[in-house]
């Protein structure tokens, strides 16, 4: 196939710049500043932590697990809403919904106080189910939209108009923070702009996107149940192919320890390292500038030595990164780390959609394949996000649970290395 025209391929990248300012000024900034602020101990409601279903947690251990059972929604519902997608072939209807729904979910994260953290926390999670979402039919697109040959430039290019996007919302946000330094408006505001931002850029996408064509059927299944039967008929694909599954397996470790770190990083300078809010919105912004620039060499690294190799290579400065982190006392340390964290996070996430695209069966099912990748990352985040949040609450410390990553990244570089043998061995054969 040959790749789509230059305003459809731009479309396609625009949606990453509408929707992660979600990624960023949500996830790794301005909520758990926020939320640091309102749940904290220095707040006598809960000095003796967040209560819950007539229980106590520790706040960012009750955070990691509402994350997580975001997550674990999006493992279940991506098959099946990929499916109804597919058979009626309105993928970009649904992308528009949950786009939609992660919107509004920050919007109304306005209205989250010290009396309404149940409320905050519901939001968070169903802004996240609204982003993942989206991002399964958004992954889909990239196949049908560029040929082979192109698909790591376009995809870098993707996570690039994310980073931009994102900082510069993160800068609007810092200017109304610095207009108000005592104040906790600034994060409100911010939180509905940045629901504003996420629908407004998306309607560029919605309008070039090509809208899919109806599949054609040998056979009347139940819509709700072929998702999950197609889901199936991918594993018993993958599992015939030993290069593509030892990558999926190696992408569910590593991705338990990326996606971890990008949502607990900004926890940790917080409760570990008492870094002020501006200093973190700073810090944010240096990781998703130096990313633009990792996305970028890594496309080009991948192009000369191969995705595998170079993935490889990513994960071993993950493993740097955790175990600089573990040690990490100082607030230069969490300034050098994040710059670190930056440059190797938009790497592997790009490069690691594009490998997979690579890596998959011609087929012209594409949703249903990266239906399977996406509930693979999920999962995994679930086991990462929930052993974090737990081995934090049984311990008291952040940097306990960090030690659980380091392990998450080096069953990935196995698996890792298991795939560039495999993948030698059958270009021998």
């Amino acid at each position: 196939m040959q790749t789509a025209n230059k305003k459809v391929v731009n479309g396609w990248a625009m949606y990453d710049w509408a929707n992660s300012v979600y990624n960023l000024v949500i996830t790794t900034t301005f909520f758990p500043a926020y939320y640091a602020a309102v749940t904290g101990t220095q707040n006598a409601t809960y000095k003796d932590g967040v209560p819950f279903l007539g229980r106590n947690f520790i706040n960012t251990e009750l955070k990691d697990y509402f994350l997580a059972a975001g997550f674990l929604i999006i493992a279940f519902l991506s098959p099946l809403l990929s499916s109804i997608a597919d058979y009626k072939g309105n993928k970009k209807n649904f992308m528009r919904f949950f786009c939609y729904l992660g919107a509004l979910s920050c919007s109304l994260m306005f209205f989250f106080d010290d009396d309404r953290v149940i409320f905050g926390l519901a939001c968070f999670m169903m802004a996240g189910i609204g982003f993942y979402g989206s991002q399964v039919f958004y992954n889909s697109y990239l196949p049908e939209i560029a040929a082979e040959e192109d698909m790591d430039r376009i995809s870098a290019r993707g996570y690039a108009m994310g980073y931009i996007g994102s900082v510069l919302m993160q800068l609007i946000g810092f200017a109304l923070v610095m207009l108000m330094p005592e104040s906790t408006w600034p994060l409100k505001i911010t939180f509905f702009l940045v629901g504003i931002w996420w629908i407004a850029f998306a309607q560029i996408s919605f309008n070039v996107l090509p809208t899919t064509a109806k599949a054609e059927r040998t056979e009347r299944k139940n819509s709700f149940s072929k998702g999950f039967v197609e889901l199936k008929q991918v594993w018993h694909q993958v599992i015939k192919m030993p290069v593509l599954k030892r990558y999926l397996t190696a992408f569910f470790f590593y991705s338990m320890g990326v996606q971890t770190v990008m949502l607990i990083a900004i926890d940790f300078g917080i409760k570990e390292l008492h870094l002020a809010d501006s200093k973190l919105i700073i810090t944010a912004v240096i990781i998703q500038l130096v990313a633009i620039a990792g996305a970028f060499m890594m496309s080009k690294l991948s192009t000369r030595f191969g995705n595998i190799p170079v993935l490889f290579f990513t994960v071993l400065l993950w493993i740097s990164v955790c175990i600089a982190g573990y040690f990490m006392k100082t607030e230069l340390h969490f300034y050098i780390i994040a710059a670190l964290v930056g440059l190797v996070m938009g790497g592997i996430q790009s490069l690691s959609r594009s490998t997979y695209s690579k890596l998959m069966p011609a087929t012209k099912d594409t949703t249903s394949f990266f239906s399977f990748y996406d509930v693979t990352e999920k999962l995994a985040i679930v086991i990462g996000l929930f052993s974090f949040g737990f081995i934090e609450g049984f311990t008291g410390s952040m940097r306990n649970s960090i030690l659980a990553l380091i392990g998450f990244f080096a069953m990935g570089l196995l698996f890792l290395m298991l795939t560039f043998f495999a993948q030698a061995r059958a270009k021998i054969n």
